[in-house]
Formats: structure tokens, C-alpha cells, sequence
């Protein structure tokens, strides 16, 4: 579609394009259609023009016939739904009473998927979503006639696995689960769903059968490991993608320096409305995908005040928090080609079809690599394409504008969960125990220590027939799926009354204490007030332009060593750690400069959660120079801000589910320490994951360093947003020389 080409081509120009390159169309590889398919599942596929499949389909297809579990991970729009389908849909034509159960992270994704179902007309299957939406009166319905349920991680949790004597039928003929976007289940609410899924694969058992999985994800680093993570099975790994790709050129976007001493730049929002707006203008079809739901508005509203009315009416915002109705009306107007552009959250990242788009782009990078590969997927199924990254002034973003082969040449991340730990478990062995007696039989699907914690548990009898549940109410309603602590703060809405989420207790003071601004969704909310006897914050929208940095006093107390090693020409350790916290202040910043308005103190408990940690001792030699105070501790200060802006490169997570500590004496060590750590209590395996690839980490770290054009340190580089010493002391300088003297000791 070179006209297509012709069309953006004037636009990309200037000193904010920092990097364009094309990248080459793929023809398919296809493979004949299987010799056994069910007739009338080739009938089916037949009326929809289907002949033949790609050659990663026919795999899953071989693995499944084999009676494998299977990972499918290969790129957008390549087809994976397809490939976990025929072996449902032919397992349901041969045996209409075989059950198959299809978890999605979303209610959308769901949907979707209930329409393709449909539109694909297999007789005998009957396909049906049984989720929180779903009437009271037709769920019965549905668990006695329904062979292929769509449900979500939430709905099995609460409201099938505690019912089981409901769903036995389901369960006893349970033939197939699919886990579609399985990359989504990582730390924290990953931790958590590798653990209903060995719930569900016990109650099977018990009930009979012994289902296969098939998952699907985005092309990650780990997608043996994360199989065997989620569900406790080694799955066949299918990562050879056939699909056809069209060519596609590639922009990263640089707002202009607007202050090159603060190294302040253009908005990112406006520089993306402005490119939206262009390319619409000249018809091309185009999503802009932002990182909250306020984002998403003001891209959509700042760009229908630079286009005519006409074309003005034909762009539409998507985002969570409109009514089921209204996303179904966008993403019919996006398919049948009545929208011309779309500003949208991440909701319509995942694998939601909404037809052929021309330009996706995305305003910051979006937290992963394959993240910013699925939406970028989005552009160019059939024709050139065009996807672009606008940069926002994050310490990750301006490093891969400065070093785009970083970004665009790199592996993607590894998926990262641990569903043994402790604070995740121990409310699934509760569950557990409540759904059928535990005892030494079910190592084998929950393994050793599930039934370790089930016998320091008080709330379980041990009986002849195992331990039993002994309270009165049912434990799986107590645990959260999005959080390690069953002490979470509630956040409410007080105008609405709406609960907006759940803040574990060793955060709550440092983000939803008195006076804080918190951020929900991307949409800003001021705390009036901390309860902290009720365990909750009352919150009101915010609309001020200024945010609030907590002050907090943190040491970090190691509990035991697990893993040691000469790294790096320095002593690097992995291991447990106490991570004692005491926020005593905060600060109001203006959101233009970060200038500070005002200090305000707080009087706060001390809070102190175990979690895991990498941690590195710089030798003396290291340190030359750098020994004396300040430099000392801004060097290690600089270096463990910049560490943390990087590992997000590494493991699928944010700079916010890590902390870190950096000390010129610590108590146990007696030396120069820096610590970082997983910020959720227990850990989650982020830091776990820095250890295993310390020289990369490290060498990126310093190559970001080296190329951020500021002189002292800024927002780009050492400066964090959630720095408990309000980002001082820091000297960027000395940070480069320690990690400069760390890489060539290697």
C-alpha cells in the first residue's frame, strides 16, 4: 500500500524523529488442513474460506493429538486463536458432552471471543460466558447445557471452584482449559492465578479427569517457564510463527527539549494528538493507545479540535469504565470502517479484533517490550503499516531513543511469578481445604508447600480424611487476586461510593496517606483521609497541578542468603530481606518543573514486610575517589535509581513493584551495600530475575547513563518518581564510574 506510505512519509521528519526504519513483509508458511479433523469442524472452517492452516496451527494441532499441553507464543494477529480452537472445537464435535473452559483476563476479550465462536457455526458446540455480568437465572442453565464456558481468573476463584458440587458434571467431563493472553499473569496477580489453576487441576481430579491445557501469550522469553509456573504441567512449547506480516515502517518520536538544563521536553500527549491528527486527516486509520483513561480523552479531544467536524465525528475514545454497550458500539464502528481513529487504553492491547488499521501509536513506552509489539501489531495487517512511538520524558523511554537498537533488536522480557509464596499461598491452601480435605495425595498438584502451610495454618483441622476448613465463612471471598495482603486498604470514592482498588498495607502509607494525590487508572484523586483502623482511604477526583512524593526512612535488615556469587568483579547475592519503612513526610511538587511547594510532616506506624532482594557490595577499588561523603552515598543512591529505572527490561514489571536502598555503611554487611527489592511482601521473583542477568542489567544501566545529554542528573536518567529521600543526594557522575569500573572487572 505504498500510497499509504506516501501519505505519512511528509510528516516523519524533523529533529523529533529519532530513529525510522522499515522492517520486511514475511510471506506465510502454510500446512494441509489435518487428515482426522472432524468433518463438521472442516465444514465449518470451509464456509469461512478456510482451506488451510499455518504452519505453527498444524504444530499445536500435532502437540494436542498427542495429548500435550501446549504453549502457543507467536506475534499479534498470527493467528493463535485458531490454533487452540480446532482441537476444542474437534474434541466437542466427537463428544458434545466433553467440557472445555477458556479463561481471559477481560470480560472484553471474552465477548470477542464468544463472537468468533459463534460466527464459526460448529454443530454440537454451545458456547456460553459465565462471568459477574452474568444473569442469576441463566448461570444453572448454563452449567448443564454449556460444553465450551468462557469465564475469567476472578469467576473460577470465587464462584466455581468453592461451588464445585454445582459444577461436577462440568468438571468431570472437563476436557480442554485454555489460557488465553497468558503473559498477563505475572507477578503478583500471575502468583495468584498459578495458584486457582492447580485448585482447578485438583478438583478435576477428584472429579475424574485430568485436563489439558492449551495457553497462548505474546512472544516472551520464558514460555516453558511460565507454563510450568501456571499451572504446575510442562507444556510443548510452539514458537515458530508462520503468519504473514506486512511490511512496516517503524518511528521513535522525541518531543523537543523545552529546558535542556532540567531536561524538560514537550508534552508527549500533545506531540501524539498532533501526529493522530495528521494522519487521519489524510484517512489513514489509526489507533493511539495512552496509559490511562484521562490520556486516552485528552489525546481524543485534543485531536478533534485540530481536524474538520467531519472528520472530527469520525474518532472515538475506548476505554474501561464505559458501559459494556458502548465498547461493543466502538468496536463495531472500528470493524466495519465507520471510525477513521481510536485513542485507547491498553484495553485494546490484548486480542480484541477490531479490523484493519493502517497507524498505531503508542505515547510512552508501554512498560514491556511485548507490549509495545501488540499494539504496534495492531497497524498494517494487510498493508503497510505504520507504528510509532512517542517518547515521554521516563528515564526507559529516552534511553531507547538515544539507543533504538536496544528497543527494537532486544529480546522480549520474561514473564515473572512464584505461586509459593508464602503471602500468596496460604489463602489458596485455606481455599483449598474448604473445597476437599487436604492431605499428602495432593503434593503431586499443589505441591510441598501447600501442605507445609496447611499444617501451620490455624484455621485448618487436620482429620482422618486431612486438614478441613473450620471457619464459618468460605476463604476464597478473603483473598484478592491483585495483592500479597490480606490487610489491604480499601480505596473508596467518597461522591460515588465506588471501591476503586486495594492498596497492600506495606504501601498504603507512602501512596494513600492524608493529603496524597493517588493515582488510579491514570486518573488523579486526592486522599482526604486514612483510616487506618477501617483499613481504608476515602478519596475525591483531583484536578490540581501538582502531585505529592512521600518522605520515608528505610532500612533493610538481611534474614538469609540464598544465592552467592563473584560477579562483576564484586560480591552479588541473592536472598531474603526485612524491609522496615517509616514515611514521616511528603512533599507537594508542580507537575510543570517538579519545583517543591510545600513540606508537610505525617506521623505514620512504621511498617515492615519480608521480601526477596539482590544486593552487591562494591570493592574499595571501585569506590576510588568516590569515598568520601556526599559522593559516596549520591554514587550508590544514583546507581540503584538507575538499576531499577532498567529492570523493568528484564522481568514483565513497573518500576513500581520494586524497591530499593543504597547505604555508605550497612549494619550487617559493614560495607558500602546497594539493595534492590521486590516491592510486593514475600516477592515475586523480580529480584530474583536482576541476579540472573546482573551483567546485562548493569551494562544497560550504564549505557543509559552514558547517554542522557544532562550534566547532573534528571527525570531521564537517576531522578525516580518515588524516591523515599526525595531524590538527594544523587551524583549521576560517580553512578557511571562505579558501574564503568563494575563491567570492566568482568
Amino acid at each position: 500500500m505504498a500510497t499509504a506510505a506516501a501519505l505519512w512519509e511528509e510528516l516523519l521528519q524533523g529533529e523529533e524523529l529519532a530513529h525510522l526504519e522499515t522492517e520486511p513483509a514475511r510471506e506465510p508458511r502454510h500446512a494441509p488442513l489435518p487428515d482426522d479433523l472432524h468433518p463438521r469442524v472442516r465444514e465449518a472452517l470451509a464456509a469461512r474460506g478456510l482451506d488451510s492452516l499455518y504452519v505453527h496451527q498444524a504444530l499445536t494441532w500435532d502437540a494436542a493429538a498427542k495429548d500435550e499441553h501446549v504453549i502457543v507464543t507467536t506475534g499479534t494477529a498470527s493467528g493463535k486463536t485458531l490454533a487452540f480452537n480446532l482441537p476444542v472445537l474437534d474434541a466437542l464435535a466427537r463428544a458434545p458432552k466433553t467440557r472445555a473452559l477458556y479463561l481471559y483476563p477481560t470480560k472484553a476479550l471474552a465477548q470477542d471471543q464468544a463472537r468468533s465462536l459463534a460466527t464459526l457455526r460448529v454443530p454440537g458446540v454451545r458456547s456460553a460466558i459465565y462471568d459477574g455480568d452474568t444473569e442469576v437465572e441463566r448461570r444453572w442453565q448454563i452449567r448443564r447445557w454449556a460444553n465450551l464456558i468462557l469465564t475469567n481468573p476472578d469467576m473460577l476463584h470465587v464462584g466455581v471452584l468453592p461451588h464445585h458440587d454445582r459444577w461436577g458434571d462440568v468438571l468431570a467431563n472437563l476436557r480442554y482449559v485454555v489460557v488465553d493472553e497468558a503473559h498477563v499473569y505475572r507477578g503478583v496477580f500471575g502468583s495468584h492465578v498459578a495458584n486457582v489453576l492447580r485448585r482447578l487441576r485438583r478438583l478435576a481430579h477428584v472429579y475424574g479427569s485430568e485436563p489439558r491445557f492449551l495457553l497462548a501469550s505474546a512472544t516472551i522469553a520464558n514460555p516453558a517457564e511460565l507454563a510450568q509456573a501456571l499451572t504446575g504441567v510442562e507444556a510443548t512449547v510452539i514458537e515458530e510463527d508462520a503468519a504473514p506480516r506486512a511490511e512496516r515502517t517503524v518511528a521513535l518520536w522525541n518531543p523537543p527539549l523545552v529546558d535542556d538544563e532540567l531536561g524538560l521536553r514537550a508534552s508527549a500527549l500533545g506531540e501524539a494528538s498532533r501526529l493522530y491528527a495528521e494522519l487521519v486527516s489524510r484517512g489513514l486509520r489509526t489507533i493511539c493507545f495512552a496509559k490511562s483513561r484521562k490520556a486516552a480523552e485528552l489525546v481524543h479531544r485534543f485531536a478533534s479540535e485540530r481536524v474538520d467536524r467531519e472528520i472530527a465525528e469520525r474518532l472515538a475514545p475506548y476505554r474501561a469504565g464505559y458501559t459494556p454497550a458502548q465498547r461493543r458500539e466502538i468496536e463495531r464502528r472500528l470493524v466495519e470502517g465507520e471510525l477513521l481513529g481510536v485513542s485507547a487504553t491498553d484495553a485494546l492491547e490484548l486480542g480484541i479484533d477490531i479490523g484493519l488499521l493502517d497507524c498505531a501509536i503508542s505515547v510512552g513506552f508501554p512498560g514491556t517490550v511485548a507490549s509495545l509489539r501488540q499494539q504496534w501489531g495492531r497497524a498494517g495487517r494487510r498493508g503497510h503499516g505504520l507504528a510509532v512511538l512517542v517518547a515521554s520524558e521516563d528515564a526507559l523511554d529516552q534511553y531507547f531513543m538515544r539507543r533504538p537498537e536496544t528497543l527494537l533488536h532486544r529480546r522480549v522480557e520474561a514473564a515473572i511469578l512464584d505461586h509459593s509464596n508464602r503471602r500468596v499461598l496460604d489463602g489458596h491452601v485455606r481455599a483449598a481445604a474448604f473445597e476437599a480435605p487436604l492431605d499428602d495425595r495432593d503434593r503431586a498438584i499443589l505441591g510441598d508447600a501447600a501442605l507445609e502451610r496447611a499444617a501451620a495454618l490455624p484455621e485448618l483441622q487436620r482429620t482422618p480424611a486431612g486438614y478441613v476448613w473450620s471457619g464459618r465463612d468460605y476463604p476464597a471471598a478473603r483473598v484478592p487476586l491483585r495483592s500479597t495482603s490480606p490487610e489491604a486498604f480499601t480505596v473508596v470514592d467518597v461522591g460515588s461510593g465506588t471501591v476503586l482498588g486495594l492498596v497492600e498495607r506495606e504501601r498504603a502509607y507512602s501512596t494513600v496517606h492524608d493529603g496524597a494525590v493517588y493515582l488510579h487508572l491514570g486518573e488523579s484523586y486526592l486522599v482526604r483521609e486514612l483510616d487506618l483502623g477501617a483499613r481504608r482511604a476515602l478519596v475525591e477526583p483531583f484536578r490540581g497541578n501538582w502531585y505529592t512524593q512521600a518522605k520515608k526512612e528505610t532500612t533493610t535488615s538481611i534474614e538469609e542468603a540464598l544465592r552467592a556469587e563473584r560477579r562483576l568483579g564484586l560480591e552479588l547475592a541473592f536472598g531474603r530481606v526485612a524491609v522496615t519503612e517509616q514515611v514521616v513526610a511528603y512533599q507537594r511538587k508542580a507537575i510543570g518543573d517538579s519545583a517543591t511547594l510545600e513540606t508537610c510532616p505525617l506521623e505514620l506506624p512504621a511498617t515492615t514486610f519480608e521480601t526477596e532482594a539482590v544486593w552487591y557490595l562494591p570493592e574499595p577499588g571501585m569506590l576510588a575517589g568516590l569515598e568520601t561523603m556526599p559522593p559516596l552515598l549520591g554514587s550508590l543512591h544514583a546507581a540503584e535509581h538507575a538499576m531499577i529505572a532498567l529492570l523493568p527490561l528484564f522481568a514483565m514489571c513497573d518500576r513500581w513493584d520494586i524497591g530499593g536502598l543504597s547505604t555508605n555503611l550497612h549494619f550487617q554487611t559493614g560495607r558500602p551495600t546497594v539493595f534492590v527489592y521486590d516491592g510486593h511482601a514475600g516477592g515475586v521473583g523480580i529480584a530474583e530475575r536482576g541476579f540472573d542477568v546482573f551483567e546485562s542489567w548493569a551494562a544497560d544501566t550504564a549505557s543509559m547513563l552514558e547517554g542522557c545529554p544532562c550534566e547532573r542528573g534528571c527525570p531521564s536518567c537517576v531522578q525516580s518518581p518515588k524516591c523515599g529521600n526525595l531524590n538527594e543526594p544523587l551524583d549521576k557522575a560517580g553512578a557511571l564510574t562505579l558501574l564503568r569500573r563494575m563491567l570492566a572487572a568482568s
